[in-house]
């Protein structure tokens, strides 16, 4: 079975991820690679509809001179992680490399990517009806008194994961009754999934110059109307307890709200600021620990185009 050839592009948020792609592959560009590839999405926040601005979705001009995949695929109160991005992932780069063209899996969700190149780990299968207590549990006790529990029952798990993340909260929890063992006992598979062909590139830039690109691509959300963009979703009916409101960009709203600041420019603009510095350093650790990983500056344009067409220099 022939493998399917696939660039991975994965970079911190703010890194200019979209921009290189945009040079590389876009109809338009001047590259010898524009127009053969398209971009499968793994930023686990650009699946939500309606969340443009806070997530720096691509817009609607640029789609159509580059079509990207895994993106707008469901309503920000619908659960979406791994389990769903691995199977559309897998899709559509079948889909992408029948149309003759290259694959590119490009993001900054570090366990979307992580898990698409080696697969998810053998755990336990979700009970469903002791998931549904859980959820009970979460909605009248609160993420913290649950990640409180979990803290008893897997330390390192909970170390690593958000206390907005109230999925893998969950999950972890689950893991933990289902089997007897922490969820970090399973571990991650060490050999890269057999079906693919990958090369993978991480963007690398100094941490002062990405903390400084960080706190401007805020400012020009701001500018963009993102306080507009939340209102109006809050306005559909979601909530802070949705999977999508709790990402970096909409959280820092309820956030200000809960200091007494509801609708604080300035405060919310700080938090989310800080919020994604503190994410892109995660980012960073989480990806520095992978194996057989191309890295070059960011700013290295024809360096990385250089790379890429001698990886597949059948394009």
């Amino acid at each position: 079975m022939q493998k399917i050839p696939v660039l991975v592009i994965f970079a911190p948020t703010a890194s200019g991820k979209t921009a290189l792609v945009e040079k590389l592959f876009s109809v338009n560009s001047n590259s010898v690679l524009a127009g053969k590839a398209e971009i499968i999405n793994a930023d686990s926040m650009q699946v939500y509809k309606g969340m443009d601005i806070g997530t720096a979705k691509p817009d609607k001009d640029f789609l159509k001179l580059l079509p990207h995949h895994c993106i707008d695929v469901c309503e920000p109160n619908e659960h979406f992680g791994v389990g769903e991005f691995l199977p559309m992932a897998d899709n559509s780069c079948a889909e992408v490399f029948l149309r003759g063209k290259l694959p590119v899996v490009c993001g900054g969700t570090a366990f979307y990517i992580r898990n698409f190149m080696y697969g998810l780990p053998k755990t336990p299968k979700a009970d469903l009806d002791f998931r549904s207590k859980l959820q009970k549990r979460l909605k009248t006790e609160g993420a913290k008194k649950l990640m409180e529990e979990l803290e008893k029952l897997d330390y390192e798990s909970a170390k690593r994961i958000h206390i907005n993340d109230e999925y893998r909260i969950l999950r972890a929890l689950e893991v933990c009754y289902a089997s007897g063992k922490s969820l970090s006992y399973f571990t991650l598979e060490e050999n890269l999934r057999p079906e693919y062909d990958f090369f993978t590139i991480e963007l690398v830039r100094a941490r002062e110059k990405l903390y400084e690109r960080i706190n401007l691509r805020v400012l020009q959300m701001i500018d963009k109307g993102l306080e507009a963009e939340f209102k109006g979703l809050i306005k559909k009916g979601f909530s802070k307890n949705d999977p999508g409101m709790q990402a970096i960009g909409y959280r820092e709203f309820f956030m200000a709200e809960e200091e007494g600041k509801p609708f604080d420019m300035q405060r919310i603009t700080e938090l989310i600021q800080r919020d994604t510095r503190h994410y892109a350093k995660r980012q960073i650790t989480f990806f520095s620990t992978m194996k057989n990983i191309h890295r070059y500056d960011a700013e290295n344009f024809a360096q990385i185009e250089s790379a890429i067409i001698s990886r597949f220099c059948s394009l």
